[in-house]
Formats: structure tokens, sequence, C-alpha cells
């Protein structure tokens, strides 16, 4: 009797030692595709996809340091591209963006102060259209902005659909100095708008360092018309001056940050007498 009952305690440890063996050996399976799955997932987060469509969806560009958005640092930029070891440019990324707004209000000026002097002797030129491009090095990806900006008068109106087809922002400007341009500027973005319904809309206002020297009641009425435009339009708000360049760069960051998803944003700035930032 005593044999049989140790044969049967013996036989229930047999059985329970190889459940546990077995429940072992499965959690280190699991143990592996989980961590293969994540080693997967690291991987393909770091990969930059961008799929330009209706709406377009860019994914964020892989990150190399603790903080890749150095003001000064986070974009290496070249107007041209130079030998870099790339033979085709199947590893561009080309991004269009439309320039509108009335005449004579700094558009060109706005451009010609981001891309610089060298590009704009080589921009090509139609009636009632400027093309500009850069290109630009982030975190090892090489992007083209194509920078297509509208004259501005009733001739130019032809041009609309063509400059803001698949444009992925649309920087509508007006001149701070001028309340008829900042009018005008609900027209052109719904203009704009009739030809693309995706693209980020930013609202621009260019020669701050002339807007600085208006009386200070007359700076508040326009920044508060300027705002609640903006909230129209649903578009953020930039003040600029290309002379002293301020805000210029900022506003291509602040694109760039939004369709790749980059952990960079500007710092809202509603200070009457600064350069308004309002989002």
């Amino acid at each position: 009797m005593a044999n049989k009952m140790i044969h049967e305690t013996t036989r229930k440890m047999s059985q329970l030692c190889r459940k546990v063996v077995l429940v072992n050996v499965r959690w280190e399976v699991l143990q592996r595709v989980s961590f293969v799955g994540q080693f997967f997932r690291f991987i393909w987060d770091r990969l930059v996809v961008c799929s330009v469509g209706k709406p377009p969806e860019y994914h964020r560009l892989p990150l190399q340091g603790s903080s890749p958005f150095i003001e000064e640092g986070f974009m290496h930029e070249h107007h041209t591209v130079m030998n870099s070891g790339y033979d085709t440019d199947s590893d561009l990324v080309n991004l269009k963006i439309s320039l509108l707004g009335d005449c004579y209000i700094g558009k060109t000026t706005f451009v010609i102060k981001y891309v610089g002097n060298e590009q704009e002797k080589k921009s090509l030129q139609m009636e009632g259209l400027n093309l500009m491009d850069k290109t630009l090095f982030v975190q090892g990806a090489r992007i083209s902005f194509s920078i297509w900006d509208v004259a501005g008068d009733k001739r130019s109106l032809d041009q609309i659909p063509m400059a803001c087809k698949d444009s992925v922002a649309v920087l509508i400007m007006f001149d701070l100095t001028s309340r008829s341009t900042l009018n005008n500027a609900v027209g052109w973005y719904s203009e704009a708008r009739k030809w693309n319904q995706t693209a980020i809309p930013i609202l621009i206002g260019t020669k701050f360092d002339d807007f600085v020297t208006l009386p200070p009641d007359l700076q508040w009425t326009i920044v508060t018309q300027a705002r609640a435009y903006a909230r129209a339009m649903n578009a953020t708000l930039f003040f600029s001056s290309a002379t002293h360049n301020i805000n210029v760069n900022k506003i291509f960051k602040f694109i760039m940050a939004k369709l790749f998803n980059l952990p960079w944003t500007v710092e809202r700035n509603l200070r009457v007498g600064e350069p308004i930032i309002d989002f």
C-alpha cells in the first residue's frame, strides 16, 4: 500500500514538473517573439515614410541624440545638392509650398531670405508665378521645398489652381502696415481652399520691422484683427521680417515639425510690440 502511494505521488510530481517545464518554454518563446516584434517596430519607427496624398501623412523622422531640434542646427541646409553619395532622386522627399497674397507685401523678399540669393538666381519665373527650391538634410533624410510664389495681381489669379494643387502648406501673407492687405488675406485663403483642402494654413504678417514704428493702439488693432482672421482660417499666425530674418526660418521649421510629427514646437507669443506667434 505504501509503495502504491509512493508510486502515485511520484507520477503526479513528474506530471507537475513537465507542466512547469512546458510553461517555462512557452514563456521563453513569448519573450523572444515579443523582443523580435519590439525590435522590428523599433526599426520601422525610424524609417522615413512619406505618402503625399489626400490627406498627406508623414511619419516621424529618425532621431539622433537627445535633442535634435537645436534652433540653429536641427536642419542642415543646402541651397544646391553637392556630391553626397546620392546617385538618384529616389531618396528625395519633395514638399510643395504655396505663397498667396497681394502685390508689394514682401512675399518674394521673404522667400529669397529663406532660400538665399544664389538660389534666387536659379528661380523659374512664369507670368504671375515665381518658383524657387531649397534642399535640406534633416536627420539623414533629404527634403526639397518647392516654393510657388503667386504674384498677387489680377492676372495671376489663373495661376492659383496650379500653385495650390498638391501643396502641403499654404502661406497666406499680408503687410502688417497695410490693413487692406490683411482684409484681402481672407479672399486669398478662400481661393486656396477651392483647390486644396488639406494643406497646412499659415497666416503671415510681413514687414514687422516697420510695424513696430506704428502707434501702439494701431498695433493692437492689427494684432487683434490678424488673430481673429487666423482663428477663422484655423491657421497659425506669424509676424515676420525678411530684413531682420525674424521668424522666416522658424516658419519652415514649423511646417517640417507638423508634417513629420517632430518633437519641436514654437512658443506662443501674444505680446504687442513683439513678433506675434499664435495658434
